[in-house]
């Protein structure tokens, strides 16, 4: 989650192409469950409310990483992470990453 306003946001449909932002309902789950860890709860709560509005696309499970990699398999999407250990296993899959560093987003 970005602290600071991300700087080039409003440019990636004219660098990429169109892109719809969606959340796997494995994901929602997985940070609901994380909310209950006191030590996570305000990063936990700020990225809930920054996703509110996206769109949830039916993927269920337990654990987010090992179904956003089957996902990746058959469907070819990037996917907005900051877990490196996630990141590799998406592009060892075909999957494209989209990432942040320094309140920009990398792809």
């Amino acid at each position: 989650m970005a602290t600071t306003r991300v700087k080039n946001l409003d440019s990636l449909d004219v660098e990429i192409g169109h892109l719809e932002f969606v959340v796997p309902q494995v994901v929602r789950n997985e940070l609901e469950a994380l909310k209950e860890d006191p030590t996570k709860a305000t990063i936990i709560t700020a990225t809930l409310n920054f996703i509110k509005n996206f769109k949830t696309i039916p993927i269920q499970g337990t654990f987010a990483d090992p179904k956003l990699v089957d996902y990746v398999k058959t469907n070819r999407c990037m996917v907005a992470t900051l877990d490196r250990k996630l990141k590799k296993q998406i592009k060892s899959n075909g999957g494209s990453v989209m990432s942040f560093s320094r309140d920009r987003i990398v792809i």
